[in-house]
């Protein structure tokens, strides 16, 4: 059984909510935790668990976003219910977000691209996930990033703290990437007041973290279960 667990994300300088990211979680004997693989998950499964989460979200904020990876922008099964999902929460906007997640193809940015543009045509925002992680190098982003509208970097992908100067000084190289291209930057990881202290001194004000608010369960309709 999959469902969705949604966290906040916030604008520190200006004390606001900005949006909700939506993070899949499966069901099991020890409680529930994110799928070990994500391809795994069935397209129509996920499909069906989106649309019944938008359906409940009425929230009185700027975006809602939505993980996938290569394989899964790869389904059109998975790529129509994001696409209804959006018609749904509209004018609420569905920011997608490409993961880092390592594809069981060697799928070309050329093959992405026009599938990607198709949400932008729906008018949905277009996120890159994870940067510095997995497939989401530099050197394999590069032709995605004019589709962007924001850039996301995820400091307990490297297990360490912000204050670990190599993860500083990699938080910094996407902060001036994002700039230098124009797109929001989001910085993921923030657990205590020391991470968020730094993150006021390196001037970041988009970010998203066990600090400002763990995820929580979206039950559906009918779910009987904690």
């Amino acid at each position: 059984m999959y469902r969705f667990f949604i966290q906040p994300q916030i604008d520190k300088i200006n004390n606001s909510l900005i949006g909700y990211e939506l993070l899949l979680k499966q069901k099991t004997d020890d409680g529930w935790r994110p799928p070990a693989n994500f391809s795994d998950v069935p397209s129509h499964t996920l499909a069906s668990v989106l649309i019944s989460t938008t359906k409940l979200l009425s929230l009185k904020i700027g975006s809602v976003s939505v993980n996938i990876n290569r394989n899964q922008l790869m389904e059109k099964e998975v790529r129509d219910a994001i696409i209804e999902a959006q018609s749904i929460l509209r004018p609420l906007r569905v920011v997608v977000e490409l993961t880092e997640d390592v594809p069981n193809k060697p799928w070309s940015n050329s093959e992405l691209i026009p599938l990607i543009q198709e949400f932008i045509n729906y008018g949905m925002d277009f996120s890159l996930d994870d940067c510095g992680t997995g497939v989401n190098q530099l050197e394999q982003i590069t032709e995605l990033v004019p589709l962007a509208s924001e850039i996301k970097f995820a400091i307990q992908n490297f297990g360490e703290k912000l204050r670990d100067s190599e993860i500083e000084q990699k938080v910094v190289f996407w902060r001036n990437f994002s700039q230098q291209h124009k797109l929001r930057f989001i910085l993921e990881g923030i657990e205590d007041e020391q991470d968020d202290s730094l993150a006021d001194s390196l001037k970041i004000d988009l970010r998203q973290g066990y600090f400002y608010g763990k995820p929580h369960l979206l039950k559906l309709e009918n779910d009987n279960f904690d």
